[in-house]
């Protein structure tokens, strides 16, 4: 089964190294940019697909504007990935995968589910992001959210258990 990363705002901010953000988790499951570096290398050498949800760009973009120094170098950073992620560069998916989650029905499946999600201080964009997760999945995928962020971790799509193929008789 084919292995997909889905990238949190988290993670994305501490490898690219957005001042302020360069670390992220809790005491016990701390990821600084030389953890990021090692599962992204990790992933590659796995051959596992790199996902950019949207909100994880949008996100990783604001704290980008508003960081204390070099927004161009960061900005541009960004920017390269989402060329790789729209050219489907390896090991990046394509961005138009994620298409369907914003349709007007899938749109309105995100409206009855998110508010349930809030009381429990689930965000808009993480929802999104478990919403991605949720349709690589779907598609056969092994599925894993790097983030930093325990809660949106736990909503990570368990992997379908792999049932052995019956031979036929001779």
């Amino acid at each position: 089964m084919r292995h997909v990363i889905i990238f949190d705002t988290s993670i994305l901010c501490v490898w690219l190294g957005i001042p302020g953000m360069e670390v992220c988790g809790s005491t016990e499951n701390r990821w600084d940019k030389e953890r990021v570096a090692m599962r992204i290398e990790a992933g590659f050498q796995e051959r596992a697909l790199f996902v950019l949800p949207l909100a994880t760009l949008i996100e990783t973009g604001n704290h980008i504007a508003q960081a204390s120094h070099s927004r161009k170098v960061l900005a541009d950073a960004l920017a390269d990935l989402l060329r790789k992620s729209a050219d489907r560069e390896t090991p990046w998916a394509a961005f138009s995968e994620q298409s369907a989650l914003w349709l007007p029905e899938s749109l309105k499946k995100l409206a009855d589910s998110w508010p349930l999600l809030a009381t429990q201080q689930i965000s808009f964009g993480d929802a999104t992001i478990k919403d991605v997760a949720e349709l690589y999945s779907r598609m056969g995928f092994a599925t894993e959210i790097l983030t930093g962020d325990q809660q949106l971790k736990a909503h990570e799509p368990v992997a379908p258990v792999a049932v052995p193929r019956r031979r036929r008789g001779r």
